[in-house]
């Protein structure tokens, strides 16, 4: 296998030891690291998200190659497709839809997936092909498949394969299928957010296989890495989540809210009133805290939404996503917060119970959580997966 990269890069070693002493990037990863540099897939004009700003800023390496370099060989999220491809100009477009995720986001997931050498590994979500030749790179010769849905990516991926000679097969589909003629895999990870995982991956993994896959509910973008093992009669698949994550979501999945007046037709005064003695501060948490996690393993087909806070009070919303059942509290500084809820489901009952049910069970991570698979569907769990319920 051969890159372009130039190996011993300053920037690119220092962010190896970043990555290193954080536990992110494992020794045995480290060859793979340094064998395939991420700046060996990353297009000339993208947009990589700015830490301090707060926002994805636009680099181009003709106009400024030393910050596109910087950025390439920093840990951060590269924006590099916006729109579905239908984005043009060099400012952000509306919804990021293909990516270089964070290297330590993907170095974690490697980790978890244990790929050894000789491992055949279906990968769902090629994008730049970084996590697919790193896994070349890992694996060796002809191990490698990845699916990618957009032809503009995959074609664009597929050149840059052939251009760095690297052994790895790229698929133009729909990774919800996953990739049957070359099943059996040994190993199946996904790079792309998923509402439900497919029975499909399940079915072409073999027994004692290992999948792993952001995944989540539409209750926030506060997804988690699953990593399932695949029982030895390959009917389920099942395992914990080893930490939170956000990912672009899988496009056969992605979540389209409705729009607030479906739910609210007249004023937030119209529903049923109530108080809660829950504070902003406990029941908000921060973005990717295990509290939304478990919110949305407990509240299913419900989706929540944080607005901006103004003069010491800010509104959370829920909205149902299996009828047009609303709910809101209000909270403000200093003062008792009001809920006002509508509809058959009486949405903030059933979050707050599930936010005492968290509290009550010990406040547990994403990491007591886990999720079972077979073909009748998903069930979460947290500690036991005797103890499991339905979505």
């Amino acid at each position: 296998m051969r890159t372009d990269a130039h190996q011993g890069r300053p920037s690119l070693d220092g962010l190896g030891r970043v990555l290193m002493s954080s536990g992110a990037l494992s020794p045995d990863w480290a060859p793979s690291y340094a064998a395939v540099p991420r700046s060996t897939v990353l297009p000339d004009l993208m947009w990589p998200f700015d830490m301090q700003a707060g926002r994805s800023v636009a680099v181009s390496k003709a106009e400024d190659p030393v910050k596109w370099q910087e950025y390439a060989d920093s840990d951060v999220p590269i924006v590099t497709q916006w729109d579905d491809g239908q984005h043009s100009g060099t400012q952000p477009g509306h919804v990021p839809t293909s990516s270089a995720s964070m290297p330590s986001v993907v170095f974690r997931m490697l980790q978890a997936l244990d790929l050894q050498p000789g491992h055949k590994a279906l990968e769902i979500g090629t994008a730049t092909a970084w996590n697919a030749m790193l896994m070349a790179h890992r694996a060796g010769p002809a191990c490698v498949t990845t699916v990618e849905v957009d032809r503009a990516v995959a074609t664009a991926a597929m050149a840059t394969v052939e251009r760095l000679g690297i052994p790895l097969r790229v698929v133009h589909g729909d990774g919800f299928r996953g990739c049957p003629e070359g099943a059996p895999y040994d190993r199946v990870i996904a790079t792309c957010g998923l509402r439900s995982i497919p029975f499909a991956w399940v079915e072409q993994c073999r027994p004692g296989g290992v999948i792993v896959a952001p995944w989540g509910t539409h209750y926030s973008h506060a997804d988690a890495v699953a990593r399932l093992v695949v029982a030895p009669d390959g009917a389920s698949a099942s395992g914990r989540f080893t930490g939170p994550v956000e990912f672009m979501k899988l496009r056969s999945q992605r979540f389209v809210p409705r729009p607030h007046s479906d739910y609210v037709k007249g004023s937030v005064a119209d529903g049923v009133e109530s108080a809660t003695t829950l504070t902003e501060a406990e029941f908000v948490g921060e973005q990717f805290g295990p509290e939304r996690f478990a919110m949305g393993l407990r509240v299913p087909q419900c989706s929540f939404i944080v607005a901006h806070k103004s003069d010491g009070a800010r509104p959370v919303w829920f909205y149902s996503l299996s009828d047009h059942s609303w709910a809101c509290v209000m909270f403000r500084d200093g003062k008792t917060a009001r809920v006002w809820q509508q509809g058959p489901r009486r949405l903030w009952e059933q979050v707050e119970n599930a936010f005492r049910w968290w509290v009550h069970r010990g406040k547990p991570e994403h990491t007591r959580f886990g999720l079972t698979v077979t073909a009748e569907g998903e069930r979460v769990w947290l500690d036991d997966p005797a103890d499991s319920w339905a979505l």
